[in-house]
């Protein structure tokens, strides 16, 4: 156990002593952070392999994954799998041959480049190994003293914060900034607040309220967390891997049985779901942390015709919980066009990546990156709603 100004690092062997109860936050913290600390991180996400550490400052405690290469990790634990291997799979989205080859290639160089300067040698502080990690209020005064403790901890490692979105994290944000951390884009992701609509048009308003209606006709019954039984376990992780690992991309999170099982017991996920004759169809998991939710945990069966509207009606079941709770819903990425129909509200979300302690040959890599992504990744995306 090292300690520095009040940040503290615990092994896994020290988890029983970390204070959990005067932690914010610590009794949800100890549910799950204990179990990846106790265990081999495949166990509960087959596609990551981690040191996974518990990292506090005054009264917070966040996740820290270490990891040396592990370039074949789920994006959620590698930069190179995160700009290259995901990158690769979204360019059918463009539906352009000669510009799917020609920015493969690019990825092809860029990727070596990466791989040679040791893109994956990093330390990522609030990883909980999601597609999205929410944040405690973190000072910049606290993004400081984590920074020069972790570049003495982990001297040859890049230190790192994932998931940083400036409309969430306006304070953390420019303390960052402020830091010296190259802020990398990562995802263009999206967010939407039940009060939006209210202020919004009539078009968005009237697209919920058939989203509900057709819930409410659909014959479906919402089933709620402790209503789902362990039996339906492989069930859950069927309609997950449908979508997410089968439809997007086998580099998002493989949750295991395992997870699904912490996730019922512990409640780090509120699970919800979509059942009619007795047959789970859809599948939502989410979690909150300082008024924001999110859901790293959404699946349907893609097999039942598309007029079902499954999609709809498990987000239409999201939007009432951030209704009925008063919480910014974070949509994370993807399907632009039919969130922002809703009223979601499209943002940049960054990877802060720190160097300062390493030799410039490492930062060059990840500056390359933030121009790259600023220059045409993004106009890209917000181009095409993607």
């Amino acid at each position: 156990m090292s300690k520095s100004d009040l940040v503290t690092v615990y092994e896994a062997s020290e988890s029983r002593t970390l204070p959990w109860e005067s932690m914010k936050d610590g009794e949800y913290a100890k549910a799950y952070l204990s179990a990846f600390m106790q265990e081999a991180s495949d166990r509960y996400v087959k596609n990551v392999r981690t040191r996974f550490l518990a990292i506090t400052v005054d009264d917070l405690v966040m996740p820290l994954t270490v990891n040396e290469t592990g370039y074949d990790n789920s994006y959620v634990c590698s930069p190179y799998t995160h700009y290259i291997s995901y990158a690769k799979e979204e360019l059918r989205m463009l539906q352009t041959p000669f510009w799917e080859g020609t920015i493969a290639k690019g990825l092809d160089v860029l990727g070596w480049m990466m791989k040679k300067s040791g893109v994956n040698q990093i330390a990522c502080i609030n990883n909980w190994l999601l597609s999205t990690n929410l944040y405690p209020d973190v000072t910049p005064w606290q993004v400081c003293r984590i920074t020069r403790f972790c570049t003495e901890r982990f001297p040859r490692h890049a230190i790192a914060f994932r998931s940083v979105c400036p409309r969430l994290q306006p304070s953390m944000y420019e303390g960052l900034r402020a830091a010296g951390y190259i802020m990398v884009p990562s995802r263009y992701v999206y967010l939407f607040h039940p009060d939006w609509p209210k202020q919004g048009g009539w078009r968005v308003r009237n697209t919920l309220k058939r989203d509900r209606r057709m819930l409410e006709k659909s014959g479906y019954r919402v089933v709620v967390h402790d209503e789902l039984k362990k039996e339906q376990v492989p069930r859950i992780i069927e309609l997950y891997n449908a979508l997410y690992l089968d439809k997007y991309s086998r580099h998002n999170p493989q949750f295991t049985p395992a997870f699904i099982r912490l996730a019922m017991e512990q409640r780090t996920l509120n699970l919800i779901g979509l059942e009619k004759e007795g047959r789970l169809d859809g599948i939502l998991g989410y979690f909150q942390r300082n008024g924001v939710m999110t859901t790293p945990l959404f699946g349907y069966d893609v097999t039942l015709p598309k007029e079902t509207g499954l999609y709809r009606m498990l987000s239409s079941l999201l939007v009432q919980e951030a209704e009925r709770q008063g919480l910014l819903l974070h949509q994370s990425a993807g399907v632009g066009a039919f969130k922002a129909d809703r009223g979601a509200v499209g943002e940049v979300e960054y990877t802060a990546v720190y160097l300062g302690h390493l030799p410039k040959s490492r930062s060059v890599i990840w500056q390359a990156l933030s121009f790259l992504l600023n220059r045409f990744g993004i106009p890209l995306v917000e181009k095409y709603r993607l």
